[in-house]
């Protein structure tokens, strides 16, 4: 026999939703025959599976350790395989408190698994947590830390996760009512002079990963709102800070194409000559494009600075020419 107690970041769910995260590979009808047999019980109680759980309640499993074994042995081999991830300096912790950590990732790493094989910022998240303490590995049976927001492979910077499920609710909310203000850094081609707020329509193209971007709306085309301020101007360049209003897929990159100012490094949406100059004279090889900015509802902010490659490439703006200084 095994218990469990319902702590808070398992509360609130039905209980064969967490009977299905406890035993991830017991079939719907193995868990609903053990309810009806009384073989797995409610604070000692009949269940159907259906009652939603509060904290404190205990779950109890009157199976045989062979069989919870059996039952739970992909749930313990995904934890076996977190534990294996090697605790390196691949993300910097911006800020974190008990239930949201905050990241600075790097260019070139996924934000989320492609293919199982996979390893991204939310393995070597989770495997750091497990490795500060702030995470049992038994938790991991039930619950599981998670990023809320998500970056293209080659854009780097602001990651939020929660590491609990008051975290995730938190960040999830904010998001979702886009009371969370976000904001990029960018080199973009062209000199800008002022402040821009543009609208337009975003089409994305499955197959392919892209998107275009057209001025009026049809079918199965989202709205999009992009606003940018210069930082910097260098006469033919121009550093920016965008507020990302509207949040889709590759939004920043081709909006900004779309009007003449196209990422510098971006490969997908960028211009392909501009792109060897920078990769020959500042060794630019992605697109600089970094999440730098997050501002709360509750007035905090957080900021990661401008990674290395990108630092060099206004470094050899700066010494090419002498910059264009903004007024105020």
């Amino acid at each position: 026999m095994k218990s469990f107690i319902i702590k808070e970041n398992e509360a609130g769910q039905r209980l064969d939703k967490y009977l299905r995260k406890l035993l991830p590979d017991a079939p719907g009808s193995f868990i609903y025959k053990m309810l009806r047999k009384k073989n797995i019980v409610l604070n000692t109680n009949k269940a159907t599976g259906a009652e939603h759980l509060a904290v404190g309640d205990e779950v109890f499993c009157f199976l045989s350790d062979e069989t919870f074994e059996k039952f739970s042995r992909s749930a313990d081999d995904t934890i076996d395989d977190l534990k294996r991830i090697p605790l390196q300096p691949a993300f910097s912790v911006v800020y974190e408190d008990d239930d949201v950590l905050v990241m600075n990732k790097p260019a070139g790493m996924l934000s989320q698994k492609a293919k199982e094989s996979d390893i991204s910022i939310n393995e070597h998240m989770i495997a750091y947590l497990l490795e500060s303490k702030a995470l049992r590995q038994e938790d991991l049976r039930t619950f599981r830390p998670s990023i809320c927001n998500r970056l293209d492979r080659n854009t780097s910077g602001l990651i939020m996760a929660g590491k609990t499920l008051r975290g995730l609710q938190k960040l999830s909310a904010e998001l979702k009512t886009r009371s969370m203000a976000k904001y990029y850094r960018c080199l973009v081609k062209g000199d800008i002079p002022e402040k821009q707020l543009r609208k337009g329509y975003l089409l994305k193209d499955e197959s392919e990963n892209s998107v275009s971007i057209f001025k009026n709306g049809a079918p199965n085309r989202k709205y999009i709102e992009t606003e940018y301020n210069p930082v910097e101007r260098f006469g033919d360049y121009t550093l920016l800070e965008v507020h990302l209003i509207t949040g889709r897929s590759h939004q920043i990159r081709a909006h900004l194409a779309s009007l003449g100012h196209p990422v510098i490094g971006d490969p997908k949406y960028g211009d392909e000559r501009q792109n060897r100059l920078f990769s020959h004279k500042a060794g630019v090889n992605r697109q600089l494009l970094h999440a730098y900015r997050v501002c709360f509802t509750d007035g905090s902010e957080v900021i990661a600075d401008l990674p290395s490659d990108f630092e060099g490439a206004l470094s050899w703006l700066r010494g090419r020419t002498e910059k264009v200084q903004l007024k105020g």
